[in-house]
């Protein structure tokens, strides 16, 4: 997971893709680094050679360094710089735009649309225009159906045959033979002489008001396991260390019962600790984990981004006790932590099953407060004292599975 670039030699084959081919190209170019970090590899030579019979190496570890500022309102961090956002986004596709879906493409967004004609459209800009497109493919069908139907009962009142409306051929348009209509050319207004003669000034760039948003797991992943991002305390304006900013992201998670309430001690069944925890192991996997909303889970799967392919895998986090009793006395009113209905597991994997993506349910096992100390979550190392078990859960669809 951690090698980022391949010395000469040492290809690889590419994925089955089924997006063109210019467009491939550029993402295999601008997505090539899974990770913000680079290894340098040397150009072959006797004595790379020789080092590498003795165990040795001259590659180099470069660490790209990002900075965010902790906003605990949002519970997330929020990085301003462009070159940061670009470095995170592209090389391991880790956070989201506050102004966008997913890529922070906002100031993308608004230079195309002052531009006429541009070609180079956003990610966004290409669902829309899928989605509006197949929005007027079913108003097309749709009258093409009612036309037939309207001629049917014409021959009907006219001549008393029966025909019965056909759903399909030349004159219903399919999804294969279905084209989007041109667009109309604006009306050509004329010019007067003195329009000519005035030079346009060029419109100046728009401010990017758009900020990069981290996850607490995603932030936390990336400063604990490869250094690269520094996080700021917002009242303070100083750099956080890892135990300082350990201790904020489980405290963002705590609310208390009162705006002037103190806020309670730190819990293992903590929200941040149980998120971050399958994120981590799924990371260190090889993943790219993306957060899951839009299908009713917590996480998607992607084996190299959303730019790619689409997620394969959807991941629900089930929290267990391994002491009920805990639950019990629990201040943490954390989500499916109680037995779930049958309705609700069905409704989910349905959900799942009909965009082709498998469920799994990640099982993280909460530590018993009788047999850990309270003491351990002051540091990360109470990380290993918490497990995760999958189950893989399949919709049986008798259409799809005869065969």
């Amino acid at each position: 997971m951690s090698l980022i670039s391949r010395p000469p030699g040492s290809g690889r084959k590419k994925p089955f893709s089924n997006k063109p081919g210019g467009r491939r190209n550029d993402n295999n170019r601008i997505y090539n680094c899974p990770l913000p970090i680079v290894f340098w590899y040397p150009p072959p030579t006797r004595v790379r050679s020789l080092l590498g019979l003795l165990g040795l190496t001259l590659t180099k570890v470069e660490t790209l360094q990002c900075h965010g500022v902790f906003d605990e309102a949002t519970r997330s961090v929020w990085v301003s710089s462009k070159t940061d956002s670009t470095i995170l986004w592209r090389r391991g596709f880790f956070g989201k735009g506050d102004l966008s879906r997913s890529e922070p493409s906002w100031l993308a967004r608004q230079i195309n649309s002052r531009r006429s004609g541009g070609n180079r459209l956003t990610a966004e800009e290409m669902t829309a225009k899928r989605r509006a497109e197949r929005k007027q493919f079913k108003i097309d069908r749709a009258k093409a159906i009612a036309a037939v139907a309207a001629e049917a009962e014409a021959v009907f009142e006219s001549e008393g045959r029966v025909v019965v409306p056909a759903l399909s051929g030349p004159s219903i348009p399919s999804a294969a033979t279905w084209k989007p209509a041109p667009a109309p050319e604006p009306p050509e207004t004329p010019v007067t002489p003195q329009e000519e003669e005035v030079p346009q000034e060029d419109e100046e760039p728009p401010e990017d008001l758009e900020h990069l948003q981290l996850t607490l797991p995603e932030a936390f992943f990336l400063l604990w396991n490869f250094d690269c991002l520094t996080v700021t305390d917002p009242h303070t304006d100083e750099l956080m260390t890892i135990q300082q900013i350990w201790i904020a992201f489980q405290t963002a998670q705590l609310t208390p019962p009162l705006p002037t309430s103190p806020k309670p001690p730190l819990q293992f069944d903590n929200p941040f600790l149980i998120n971050y925890i399958v994120y981590h192991h799924y990371r260190s996997l090889g993943w790219v984990v993306r957060g899951g909303i839009k299908f009713c889970v917590d996480y998607m799967l992607y084996k190299r981004g959303p730019v790619f392919n689409h997620a394969e895998f959807s991941v629900v986090v089930c929290p267990v006790y391994e002491d009920p009793a805990d639950q019990e006395l629990s201040v943490v009113d954390i989500h499916n932590s109680a037995a779930f209905p049958w309705s609700w597991l069905s409704t989910i994997n349905r959900v799942n099953t009909q965009v082709f993506k498998t469920l799994i349910l990640a099982y993280v096992t909460i530590p018993a407060r009788s047999r850990v100390s309270l003491e351990v979550l002051n540091s990360p190392a109470c990380l290993q004292y918490y497990s995760i078990r999958e189950v893989t859960v399949r919709r049986f669809i008798p259409a799809r599975m005869r065969d």
